[in-house]
């Protein structure tokens, strides 16, 4: 499972695949068969509730619906995406002085039932701290935390996922089969993701008259990616200025993840913003032959190593001597656990599956990846690397019953339809053409560092925000903190980026202490944001 292209390797970022149900593969082709009438018109289900967060009060209209989006040029009013999405907006607030928030998880590809169920909905569901969760039935709960008492939300799903679906509903039999092979190739890419978002989100801006409300996007993971282009596509090609982008598990160069670095030989960054990562994993699970008193002094002294004598070392390549050698990789042993001569065989180089594999298998134990604090036993405690996350298999059932009962018993959404966990997507493209690139030129490697840089050059007011877990083996820390340090913008704009970091993984909100700090700090970004007086 781990021993995958670079690309390959991260079209499954989010979340392993084999943690998660299959999505139907014969939907498509029945709807290329017979197109589903409900899909070319939009559908929508409102219900009231009411969240108690963090003590106070807020009481809600929830919309669960779709909303259609169309083709360009001469196929403008040819229907091809019915994308699914759960608003809330709070009651008796003016759509002028109240902010909305455009939330969805990441994949690419994934439904936003993790952010939906584990950090804003109105409703939380339980699961264990950093081991397997029993079980159903699962505990639904009041969300404490829940991002309603700063904002109005918009979760939406990837076209695809949950209950968005491709539409292909030609009058023609014989033509629909090959609109829905158009469709995959135009939506399921980096650029037609962009696109379609980026569609959704001034559809919905005009249907429910919030043009004039403050806009934010809140993406996690691949949905960081997603963030940077449709910020640039929102601010540059749809006039829409945004009041903030919060990224959260950022990752915007695909040349930094630690998943699937030996398939990019020469490119040693990945290694050394992963150590960091190593380090306060193996700080968490007792594995270092010296344990810090705490963790943050810990790992400003292993950012400093990472970014000298180990980036040194590193591209010294065949270059470096013997002696070095050995003692940068006793330093390695001291940040992360792991045996000396593991790492001179490894050539200082340790991936994250092979981290996940190695730290606790003494134990025949495999660590997590998207969340490092978990633990769970080893497939084969003689592979090179993990074969899955012990993190996905903890959790996901929770949330996928949680979610499939909620829409409909509360939300009364999705009788008779299948939420997709994922979208079916048999090739996903990862180039990009990023701005002010002419002509058909694309990206080798995915990097939409530029993107974002544009859209806050050309949005001189814009605010990021940054947060993170440092338990995230999928997109570590210190890559996200390298990546902004790194934007392609003037000295002026850096005060617009602020960081966050949490003692938590992937999925930050899964550590509860976690959550409250992620609630109160992006809350706070919001009322510092929204120019509402």
């Amino acid at each position: 499972m781990r021993k995958l292209p670079f690309v390959v390797a991260l079209s499954v970022l989010w979340l392993s695949s084999a943690a998660v149900a299959a999505p139907d593969k014969k939907d498509d082709k029945a709807q290329a068969e017979k197109p589903d009438a409900t899909l070319v018109e939009p559908q929508s289900s409102a219900s009231e509730g009411s969240v108690s967060v963090e003590g106070h009060r807020v009481d809600y209209k929830a919309v669960a619906g779709t909303l259609v989006l169309h083709g360009t040029g001469d196929k403008e009013d040819e229907p091809q995406v019915s994308m699914f999405y759960v608003a809330y907006f709070k009651k008796g607030a003016a759509a002028t002085k109240r902010p909305i928030t455009f939330i969805y998880n990441g994949g690419p590809g994934s439904a936003t039932v993790w952010l939906h169920m584990g950090a804003f909905g109105p409703k939380r569901v339980v699961t264990s701290d950093d081991s397997h969760t029993p079980a159903a039935p699962y505990g639904l709960v009041n969300n404490d935390y829940s991002l309603l008492d700063a904002s109005d939300l918009v979760f939406i799903d990837a076209p695809g996922a949950g209950f968005s679906r491709l539409i292909a509903a030609d009058a023609d039999k014989s033509k629909r089969e090959e609109q829905m092979k158009e469709r995959r190739k135009a939506i399921y890419g980096v650029d037609g993701d962009g696109h379609a978002f980026a569609q959704f989100i001034t559809r919905f801006l005009s249907k429910y008259d919030r043009w004039n409300s403050p806009k934010y996007l809140f993406g996690e993971s691949y949905g960081t990616t997603r963030s940077a282009v449709l910020a640039n596509i929102l601010e540059n090609e749809d006039s829409v200025d945004l009041n903030g982008v919060i990224l959260l598990s950022q990752i915007l160069s695909f040349d930094t993840s630690i998943d699937g670095p030996e398939f990019n030989p020469g490119i040693d960054l990945p290694y050394e913003l992963a150590l960091p990562t190593f380090a306060a994993t193996a700080f968490y699970h007792h594995k270092l032959p010296q344990q810090p008193a705490a963790l943050e002094p810990f790992l400003r002294e292993v950012e400093q190593y990472a970014l000298g004598d180990y980036a040194q070392a590193l591209m010294a390549g065949s270059r470096l001597d013997d002696a070095r050698k050995q003692a940068v990789a006793q330093k390695l042993h001291e940040y992360t656990g792991l045996p000396v001569a593991y790492l001179l065989k490894a050539n200082l180089r340790v991936t994250g599956g092979m981290f996940e594999h190695e730290l606790q298998n003494d134990g025949e134990l495999t660590t997590g990846r998207l969340d490092s604090r978990f633990a769970g036993p080893s497939i084969d405690p003689l592979s090179k690397d993990s074969e899955y996350d012990p993190q996905s298999s903890a959790i996901s059932s929770a949330y996928v019953a949680a979610f499939n009962d909620y829409v409909r018993r509360d939300l009364k959404f999705g009788q008779g339809r299948q939420y997709r966990l994922f979208a079916d997507i048999k090739h996903w493209d990862f180039s990009h053409k990023a701005p002010g690139v002419h002509g058909e030129a694309l990206q080798s490697s995915t990097n939409v560092m530029p993107d974002l840089a544009m859209a806050m050059k050309t949005n001189p007011n814009l605010k990021v925000a940054l947060h993170g877990g440092y338990y995230d083996l999928a997109t570590p820390y210190f890559a996200a903190d390298y990546e902004m340090h790194h934007l392609p913008i003037p000295a002026g704009l850096e005060a617009n980026i602020s960081y966050a970091w949490y003692p938590s993984g992937h999925m930050v909100y899964a550590h509860e202490a976690s959550l409250k700090l992620l609630h109160d700090n992006v809350a706070r970004f919001i009322g510092q944001t929204d120019n509402v007086r």
